[in-house]
């Protein structure tokens, strides 16, 4: 018995010399992740939570108290659905491997392959993949405030889902996965300018279009419920965003700090700004204005945040307040498009102006970054210029068609009594406030 010990153990050495090594995907001897910035990560993405409730809480002031319970309810039942998607299929579309630079191959569907290293960086791709469902849920959560007070519920839902794959997915893989924009054409965002603001801002513009306009409401403005609710929402979101901008650097560094500091002197430019052009044009400033002023700065800093210096980005934030204002004013009253919570105006106007003006204030000489190899303004500002319009062109077509879509399942818009009654008690049997 003893002597057959030593020969188990030789026919066992024997055996793992000649056995191919496997890699498992999660093997920390493989590659191993910095605590630092995985912490930094996770810490992020948590805090970045905190900007759904806070959209929410935003867009649920602005409207008028009948509606505005059905806003929570919509924004929370797109935030859910996205998560799933995005879990399911979305991740795999955006940040699967590379093959040709226009959508990730199918190898980590249900986050079922993911390496314990993105290529890359330092951090876990799951912790990753969590970061950026943030994004990706998000974005289609920012267009229910163009369909407010009359888009229907199951058809916004199931819309949103169907966006996050075919619009939103595969332009966070041509920017950020890989693509085709930012490595043939060198298109930069930093968090989500074009991505996000840019999809969610056209795609609202289109969705306001198609369902028409409010009945009873002229030039698209309405007394909002509840001003102080707004800014509260504001304050979540200012502070979600804030954490989306110091996570695109993925990881705990210098890069992280300047672009929280960016996010937030250029929102605080655009609020204070807004509240100044109220003031002159209107003889007022207002509650609601300092908070849409604050939401102008944070989609107009998002493509460059981490790109530019402290000084630009104030006047980045600066030229969003006044520029978003009077583009909010020309959707309404000229174009007279009923984009209920002046989406596009604030979220579309915003990204595109920051990420055209990036490339003037990405120069060393104003404190950016530098440009690429290659790269000078006028290359940069072409490289904005065909991203922004590539993206907004894709977000154009792919709505109109999903919206209707959708709409093969769901009508686009409740009937006309369920909108005088209001959404909250006509398609929700519940009221955001009942004083009885």
């Amino acid at each position: 018995m003893a002597a057959s010990l030593p020969l188990s153990m030789a026919f066992a050495v024997l055996g793992t010399a000649f056995t191919p090594t496997v890699s498992f995907a999660q093997d920390g001897r493989l590659d191993v992740a910095d605590g630092g910035d995985t912490s930094w990560m996770l810490a992020a993405s948590v805090l970045a939570l905190l900007a759904l409730p806070g959209l929410a809480l935003f867009y649920a002031g602005q409207v008028r108290a009948k509606n505005a319970l059905s806003i929570l309810v919509q924004c929370g039942a797109i935030f859910a659905a996205a998560s799933m998607v995005w879990i399911i299929v979305g991740y795999t579309i955006a940040f699967g491997d590379v093959a040709g630079g226009w959508l990730g191959k199918g190898n980590a569907w249900m986050l079922i392959s993911l390496g314990n290293v993105r290529t890359g960086t330092n951090v876990p791709e799951s912790a990753y993949a969590l970061y950026q469902m943030v994004l990706a849920t998000l974005a289609p959560a920012l267009f229910v405030g163009a369909g407010a007070e009359r888009a229907r519920f199951g058809w916004i839902v199931t819309f949103a889902a169907l966006w996050g794959l075919v619009v939103y997915a595969p332009v966070a893989h041509w920017l950020w996965g890989g693509g085709w924009l930012a490595v043939g054409v060198g298109t930069l965002d930093w968090a989500g300018g074009i991505v996000v603001n840019v999809t969610a801002g056209v795609s609202a513009l289109v969705v306001a279009v198609m369902l028409g306009r409010r009945k009873g409401v002229t030039q698209g403005v309405v007394a909002p419920q509840s001003p102080a609710l707004s800014i509260a929402g504001m304050a979540l979101l200012w502070i979600g965003w804030l954490a989306l901008s110091g996570g695109s650097a993925i990881a705990a560094n210098d890069d992280a700090a300047a672009a929280i500091i960016a996010m937030h002197v250029g929102s605080a430019a655009a609020a204070m700004t807004w509240l100044l052009v109220e003031r002159l044009t209107a003889g007022r400033s207002t509650a609601t204005g300092f908070a849409t002023g604050a939401m102008a700065g944070l989609a107009t800093l998002a493509p460059a945040a981490g790109f530019v210096s402290p000084g630009s980005a104030l006047l980045l934030g600066a030229l969003g307040g006044i520029i978003c204002h009077f583009a909010a004013l020309l959707v309404r009253r000229k174009l007279l498009i009923d984009d209920a919570l002046g989406v596009f105006a604030i979220q579309g106007i915003g990204g595109i102006l920051g990420s055209l003006l990036l490339a003037v204030f990405l120069s060393e000489s104003l404190g950016g970054v530098g440009y690429g190899d290659d790269m000078n303004p006028v290359a940069q500002l072409a490289a904005q210029g065909i991203g922004v319009l590539v993206v907004a062109v894709w977000s154009l077509v792919g709505t109109v068609i999903l919206a209707l879509m959708a709409s093969l399942a769901f009508p686009m818009r409740v009937s006309e009594d369920a909108e005088r009654e209001g959404l909250d008690g006509a398609t929700h049997g519940e009221r955001a406030w009942n004083f009885d």
